[in-house]
């Protein structure tokens, strides 16, 4: 008589970190190995047996994305990364549209290797482009040429890579604005579904940092600033509307893995140097490749950190994280404002502010807000330019869209992405849409 209730259960994020590199360029600070291949083999014992032992923990979670970073996971070889993925998907219960995430260095991925991966269910790459310019990229001393960046992505399109993200770096040596304009120019001409733009910071004890200290000069805050903002107004202008600091997307096509950082959403981390916020408790890993594979295969301690955090630390991490994105702060946070004194229950806002950075951080913060809500297309969520292919529907009691292909729904300004989609709806507005590649002819039934 009484259908069954349909029970959602938690999501989880799944980051296994590859430290193999074929060469290490001078601003990386990423715990990342060169000349290393021999290790290889036993790393993977490692990591496949830190993966079985940590499964039955994530009992009763949905896996919904899952990320390969580095180093360079694409020179890790194809091999090794399927036969990760297949036990991932084995022993965690990952959703069939589950996005899942590889690094790439345009030097190391040839179409024969992408297409066994998208086949066993990558679906989204992450390329790091850097720079078009040869002499940037010498200066780095990046392992590969601007001609290699065009001929990967033809290579991921043939092996069916749809999802495909670039990483671009300003503030480089020997850099300006005209040949930042044309990496970002040239960039944009290979039509990637993401962008992620980020200022070159110099870290302690890398190569980069030796040559500063020797006299070399780079571009400074304010010529970084103004490469920035002439970004954040270009990329805007030719449809990545920016989501994040450092992140501009085409409409549906945000790093879903990402978003769960910054809306401080559990995951679990393997390989060394790799993080974790799970169970309550944020962790890592030593930073050590050889303490990592005898203490998971010949039992030792393999932790580096390990703290629980306390509600009232995360409310504080809530605002500085959700500040980073231009989703901003829900409003019915202010609801706990006057009740936490008699409950207990922890949501300081004004008093985390301060601990996190102060107001100053907090007002340029809604200036930013404010800006893309005036001239971003998002809108509390919602699209003011709206693909041709929406289908709206309002005030029906139950609406179910189907697709071929992924799909994105978007319910009172939260997102998600599957291939078919059945929600109950009570006089609220529901959009439907596909992103550019997906199914136009989806269908959708309202009752």
């Amino acid at each position: 008589m009484f259908g069954k209730k349909k029970v959602t259960l938690p999501r989880l994020g799944i980051y296994i970190h590859i430290p193999f590199c074929r060469s290490k360029c001078d601003y990386c600070d990423f715990y990342s190995l060169a000349g290393k291949g021999d290790r290889m083999a036993d790393y993977q014992k490692a990591l496949l047996a830190h993966i079985r032992e940590t499964a039955p923990l994530a009992e009763g979670y949905q896996v919904d994305t899952i990320y390969f970073g580095g180093g360079t996971p694409s020179f890790y070889g194809e091999k090794f990364l399927r036969e990760l993925l297949s036990v991932v998907k084995k022993v965690f219960q990952v959703l069939p549209d589950a996005e899942i995430t590889m690094e790439a260095n345009p030097d190391s991925v040839d179409v024969k290797s992408l297409k066994r991966l998208r086949k066993e269910g990558f679906n989204r790459l992450s390329m790091g482009m850097q720079s078009a310019c040869p002499a940037e990229l010498e200066a780095i001393h990046r392992p590969h040429t601007a001609q290699q960046v065009d001929e990967a992505l033809e290579a991921a399109r043939q092996a069916g890579f749809s999802n495909i993200s670039l990483d671009l770096i300003y503030g480089l040596p020997g850099q300006t604005m005209d040949s930042w304009k044309e990496t970002v120019e040239h960039a944009l001409s290979l039509a990637p579904q993401h962008l992620s733009c980020y200022g070159l910071k110099v870290e302690e004890g890398t190569p980069l940092a030796k040559r500063v200290e020797e006299g070399e000069v780079l571009p400074d805050d304010d010529t970084q600033a103004e490469l920035y903002l002439w970004t954040v107004e270009r990329l805007e202008s030719a449809g990545y509307p920016q989501y994040e600091i450092s992140n501009f997307a085409k409409p549906g096509c945000h790093s879903r893995h990402n978003m769960r950082y910054w809306k401080g959403q559990p995951y679990i981390g393997f390989g060394p140097g790799a993080h974790s916020d799970f169970g309550g408790r944020r962790y890592s890993f030593i930073r050590d490749l050889e303490g990592y594979i005898q203490g998971v295969l010949h039992g030792g301690s393999i932790l580096d950190e390990d703290d629980l955090i306390a509600q009232r630390e995360r409310g504080g991490e809530y605002l500085m994280l959700r500040l980073r994105t231009y989703y901003g702060i829900a409003p019915v946070l202010l609801l706990y404002l006057p009740y936490n004194l008699i409950t207990g229950y922890y949501f300081p806002a004004a008093e985390s502010i301060l601990l996190f950075g102060g107001l100053g951080i907090l007002f340029l913060t809604l200036l930013f807000l404010e800006f893309a809500k005036l001239f971003g297309p998002y809108s509390d969520g919602k699209y003011r330019e709206l693909p041709k292919d929406l289908i709206q529907v309002v005030n029906a009691r139950e609406v179910t869209i189907r697709s071929k292909g992924e799909i994105v729904s978007c319910v009172d300004g939260e997102c998600f992405r599957s291939h078919e989609v059945t929600m109950k709806l009570s006089d609220k507005k529901v959009n439907f849409f596909g992103p550019k590649g997906c199914d136009p002819n989806a269908t959708a039934i309202g009752i």
